[in-house]
């Protein structure tokens, strides 16, 4: 008897992930990737013989994958080598000013008493108690659950799961929550900053992306030879198992028949015949037919929510001189909720944004660099929407705002230009078509957006989604579980699971 046969559209994280599972489920997997390699946004910018890191810069929740590699027969340490860091980031203020938080709680309270006062250190430890009671309550009722809800969380407890809802703040904004965690304002911008995670405001975003803080303490790790090493580890992985990756092929449409995905159509006019189809893409696309008209009901316009940030990116090699660089740095501008306002409502590129900085040969597995050493830089942009561009006179004064504030911070930045790659929110969309450049789905503004979020089991029968724009939302760790979901949810509707 043959293998029911898959098809997963999307080597990104989520994709990799759902192949591999579905192979250990017994299904002949096919992954049809549009790019010439694995990662999707985990990508690698080569700069004069020099691989930088342009997508996702930190591995945190390492248990996921610990799962993801045992439930393969193998152990995460066989394919990559991970180095912990203490020092999880140092953050600057333009008035000379500097702060490093550290995975150890004790060092980073002492830290912030010596910034600010014993009061605020104190404060601190009341938030990181915080910030795990919100971790605890939604890991497994919401982040493990294939479509969580307000009933659920509260019946995965009884009327102490009401309780436990109910002081996790999750009605409350986290900007309005930082206000009454922090009296020192530069706190409440450091720790706000967890909403960009997840690609949303921290003036809307909901209280309970504190818990992204306990995450960090948890851990964070560099992984030697960079990010894209775990998805070329997981296609690696799937290749053993006996699936096959495609790559340069790209899917034009979902066949679907009688309200059942059967298939796809590839651009070449081939037609790949299938029992389960995950789509590893942004349900934006999705919605705007790019997979195919009748692939289009998979979803609702209610799921798409308001689209994330965007971004523009500074991918070089750079002398630097006057700060001394972490591995990650957030640099903060004055008026923090001015960058929100800007890109959410008004749409346009913030007149000064914080800049993140990812200095790549810094760090637990690197000495001290000596000369020319790779940078990864982030400003936070809005979505194209229906401009379908950013002027480029926009861009260039976004970049002079950006290296401004790293002058004023301290850091000096000197680099050719023939060694920059900037990448933009156009730029984006045309590599992830439909999303028009959000980098996270939509946005999660307000307690609902995370109950908006499609889960894994699509409107159509045999199709399943996985990524970021569905639950449990962006990020690595999550992509992975959506991946995971939705492999599940595929093995159980084929009755190869209870």
């Amino acid at each position: 008897m043959s293998k029911p046969r898959a098809i997963v559209i999307g080597a990104g994280i989520g994709g990799l992930v759902a192949a591999l599972d579905l192979a250990r489920h017994g299904l002949a997997v096919t992954v049809c990737e549009r790019a010439p390699q694995p990662g999707g946004k985990m990508r690698q910018v080569e700069l004069d013989g020099s691989l930088i890191d342009s997508g996702p810069t930190v591995f945190t929740m390492p248990w996921v994958f610990e799962e993801i590699f045992a439930d393969a027969d193998t152990a995460i340490a066989e394919h990559l080598d991970l180095h912990p860091a203490k020092l999880l980031a140092r953050h600057a203020w333009s008035n000379g000013e500097t702060l490093d938080l550290f995975t150890d709680i004790d060092q980073s309270a002492a830290s912030i008493a010596n910034f600010a006062d014993n009061q605020e250190a104190k404060r601190y430890l009341a938030f990181c108690a915080q910030a795990r009671q919100v971790y605890q309550t939604l890991y497994w009722p919401f982040m493990r659950s294939q479509r969580p809800g307000l009933g659920s969380l509260i019946s995965a407890s009884g009327w102490r799961g009401l309780v436990d809802l109910w002081r996790i703040r999750p009605f409350e904004s986290l900007w309005r929550r930082l206000g009454k965690c922090f009296h020192d304002p530069r706190l409440r911008q450091l720790f706000a900053r967890y909403s960009t995670y997840c690609g949303s405001s921290p003036l809307h975003a909901p209280a309970t992306l504190m818990l992204i803080a306990h995450v960090e303490q948890c851990g964070v790790w560099q992984v030697e030879g960079g990010m894209q090493k775990l998805a070329a580890a997981i296609a690696s992985l799937l290749a053993a198992k006996g699936g096959e990756i495609r790559y340069d092929c790209s899917v034009s449409e979902i066949e679907i028949k009688a309200g059942r995905a059967v298939g796809i159509k590839l651009s070449s006019g081939e037609h790949l015949p299938a029992e389960v189809i995950v789509a590893n893409a942004d349900i934006a696309g999705l919605r705007a037919g790019l997979l195919g008209a009748d692939a289009a009901s998979a979803v609702t316009n209610r799921a798409l929510g308001k689209r994330s940030l965007s971004a523009v990116t500074w991918s070089m090699l750079a002398d630097t001189s006057g700060f001394d660089l972490a591995h990650h740095n957030v640099f903060f501008p004055d008026d923090y909720p001015r960058e929100f306002e800007d890109i959410f409502r008004h749409g346009q590129l913030p007149a000064r944004p914080a800049v993140y900085v990812c200095a790549q040969d810094r760090g637990p597995s690197h000495s001290q660099p000596q000369g020319r050493e790779r940078l990864f830089m982030i400003a936070n942009a809005p979505a194209i929407g229906d401009r379908g561009t950013i002027d480029k006179s926009a861009i260039a004064r976004l970049e002079q705002a950006v290296f401004q504030l790293l002058e004023d911070c301290g850091l000096h930045v000197n680099s050719r230009p023939e060694h920059r790659v900037i990448t933009t929110p156009a730029d984006f969309e045309h590599r992830f078509p439909g999303t028009a450049g959000a980098l996270y789905g939509s946005a999660s503004h307000g307690w609902r957006a995370s109950f908006t979020r499609p889960g894994a089991r699509s409107r159509v029968r045999g199709l399943y989604l996985a990524g970021g724009s569905v639950h449990p939302g962006p990020g690595v760790p999550m992509v992975a579980l959506s991946g995971r979901m939705a492999a599940d949810a595929a093995a159980a509707d084929l009755g190869l699971v209870q």
